[in-house]
């Protein structure tokens, strides 16, 4: 029995990596082959994923987080000469404390710096992955440093979001105000240059970062998707009897782009048993056996074990 282990991160629990290694040790407990694939949804984590896959070198460069405070942050460049550069790696929700969350003040010019950083080592293509951003500007501080992508780029939206929607959907997470989302909401409306691409979908992933990068010539493309697309999932699916993936919570937007979602589909159309676990699971996924852990942080590790064992030993 081969089993193909895909989780992704449990967020601020454990990463997409140390999620599938847990689930690797119960599965070959049980006597299975494990193969480990960590994933991510166009996010932050994405880099990590990639470079587990796909090798490559870790960049790190000094950039501004959203207050504009100097930090050091890191980009990917892989084998082929990609470079995978994460927007929270600058200006993500994390980099602040709870009571500096202020969406009417963070900027993403940090993200445009590193975007920089990472066009001075004269990459053949950029891989630009937006999501877990203290921003809702529309990228202004970005296109303040980037006035234009001089190499084919691809943006990878963890949402798909139109930009008029942004601030509603997700400024209150970033510390918004309801009077604040008003305002950056007409804020984002009154961004003139951004129009034409509004309602493309991701325009407003980001906080609108989808749109600002758009209007330099990117492509925005689905995240989950792409990032599969770029593991070599399909292929490894293929040699597989059973797939397993998940993420910290299971909900109704886990099948509306979440990576989760996304295995699970593809995985319904190849005719292979799919599991997805969640800690906490407020629905189920279409097509897949959904199963809830404990729930409990602390012992999320061994919960994995345990299923990879239990999966296995119950086939």
């Amino acid at each position: 029995m081969r089993v193909l282990l895909c989780p992704a991160s449990l967020k601020g629990v454990l990463s997409a990596r140390d999620a599938a290694s847990a689930l690797a040790r119960g599965v070959e407990e049980a006597g299975a082959e494990a193969v480990m694939l960590p994933v991510a949804d166009g996010g932050e984590g994405t880099a990590e994923v990639l470079e587990t896959a796909l090798g490559g070198d870790w960049q790190q460069a000094r950039v501004s987080d959203p207050l504009g405070r100097p930090i050091e942050a890191i980009w990917l460049l892989l084998e082929d000469g990609r470079a995978v550069v994460e927007a929270a790696a600058a200006i993500g929700l994390p980099q602040l404390a709870p009571d500096e969350r202020d969406p009417l003040r963070a900027s993403s010019r940090g993200f445009g710096e590193l975007v920089l950083a990472a066009l001075e080592s004269s990459p053949k293509s950029l891989v630009l992955a937006l999501g877990g951003v203290a921003t809702v500007e529309g990228g202004a501080g970005l296109r303040e440093v980037v006035t234009a992508l001089p190499v084919p780029t691809i943006v990878l939206c963890d949402v798909q979001t139109r930009l008029g929607d942004a601030a509603r959907l997700f400024g209150p997470q970033k510390g918004a105000s309801a009077v604040d989302v008003v305002t950056l909401t007409r804020r984002l409306e009154a961004m003139e240059e951004l129009r034409p691409y509004a309602e493309l979908p991701g325009a407003g992933a980001a906080g609108g970062l989808g749109a600002a990068l758009a209007a330099l010539d990117a492509e925005l493309v689905p995240g989950a998707a792409t990032v599969l697309d770029l593991l070599g999932f399909d292929q490894l699916l293929a040699e597989c009897d059973l797939v397993v993936t998940g993420e910290g919570q299971v909900d109704a937007t886990t099948a509306e782009g979440k990576a989760a979602g996304e295995i699970a589909s593809r995985c319904v159309a190849a005719g292979v048993r799919c599991v997805v676990f969640g800690g906490r699971v407020l629905a189920a996924v279409e097509g897949a056996e959904t199963v809830a852990l404990s729930g409990d942080p602390d012992r999320a590790e061994q919960d994995l074990v345990e299923l990879g064992r239990s999966l296995v030993a119950g086939r």
